[in-house]
């Protein structure tokens, strides 16, 4: 299945851990995905991600077309290092307004393709959203 979302990886105990990144277009997805480049993960898709399940984890890839491209508004699309696939860990959905991620929200879940995902809403424009995505990955015991 091919879903419209970026996917961004971290190397933490010893494996790829992933965040799918989704929302609307233009709400700051491919923003986000950048300024966590620079914060230490890695790219591995942009705009579209190819998600399957394998042993029981959900896991995504770039389309073939897209592999190592990232967009960045005002450039253009780039070429970018990027991990070839990892395992997707958490569903980030990006939201258009600070005020409207929940303060102190009950863990959340989505199903994607038979495959209970944690979720986390955030405003991709925030500062510190690339920090709240490391956070959450130690938050799911998924720590360096």
């Amino acid at each position: 299945m091919i879903r419209h979302a970026g996917l961004i990886a971290r190397r933490m105990a010893g494996t790829w851990r992933g965040a799918l990144i989704e929302g609307p277009s233009g709400v700051g997805k491919s923003d986000l995905a950048l300024r966590a480049l620079d914060q230490g993960f890695v790219l591995v898709a942009d705009d579209r991600t190819q998600v399957f399940v394998s042993g029981g984890g959900l896991y995504g890839r770039a389309p073939e077309a897209l592999a190592g491209l990232i967009e960045a508004r005002g450039l253009g699309v780039l070429p970018q290092a990027s991990q070839p696939f990892c395992r997707i860990d958490l569903l980030v959905r990006c939201v258009d307004r600070p005020q409207a991620v929940e303060r102190l929200p009950d863990p959340m879940f989505e199903v994607i393709e038979g495959v209970s995902t944690r979720v986390l809403d955030l405003w991709p424009l925030e500062p510190g959203a690339p920090g709240k995505i490391r956070r959450m990955f130690e938050h799911l015991g998924v720590a360096d």
